[in-house]
């Protein structure tokens, strides 16, 4: 059976971190493609699982050698997913789940036809404003920063094969669940 590469994105405190690690706990056959970075180490970060610290000069080789399925620069940081580990996953007979950015998603669209991109959308723009800013993790340019990025990833995100409403978690998973199934049966 053929497997298939899912990328998932969506806006910054929408939530697709969680609905993707209740589905992966549902669903431990899948790879979780872990991409890599030139930004430090946060405390309670570990290397390897949530990503791979690099320098910036090891990222710019990867770039020259065409290591990257995709890549992007983001508040001042490299960020990219290695084609090796994808591949590898799909040749081991295991579907793929990535979660990067909607431009990202965009890119590896272009160099894998066959991947299947899915967004998760908020309810709304203002509910996506609330969560943000209920998190009190950032200071108020970082948030404005943060909700104009969104604007242009919800125009972007037409471009998508599945939009997903994370209204209610559970709901979500659910319509996770159902749109990989339907296009396993594809296979």
């Amino acid at each position: 059976m053929n497997k298939k590469l899912f990328v998932i994105s969506g806006s910054s405190g929408v939530g697709k971190g969680t609905v993707i690690e209740r589905f992966l706990q549902q669903n431990p056959d899948f790879c979780l493609s872990i991409s890599y970075t030139t930004r430090g180490i946060r405390p309670g970060e570990t290397d390897g699982l949530n990503y791979f610290y690099i320098t910036n000069e090891k990222f710019q080789k990867c770039i020259r050698n065409n290591e990257f399925l995709e890549w992007a620069e983001f508040a001042g940081n490299l960020y990219g997913t290695k084609k090796q580990f994808v591949e590898q996953c799909l040749e081991d007979d295991k579907d793929v789940i990535l979660e990067i950015d909607t431009k990202g998603a965009l890119q590896v669209k272009q160099q894998m036809p066959e991947a299947v991109l899915i967004f998760i959308k908020p309810p709304s723009y203002e509910e996506l404003e609330i969560r943000l800013r209920g998190r009190q993790t950032e200071d108020e340019e970082t948030i404005q920063k943060r909700l104009e990025i969104v604007r242009e990833e919800l125009v972007l995100s037409h471009n998508f094969d599945y939009i997903i409403i994370n209204d209610d978690l559970d709901n979500a998973i659910w319509q996770l669940e159902n749109v990989i199934d339907g296009e396993k049966e594809l296979c």
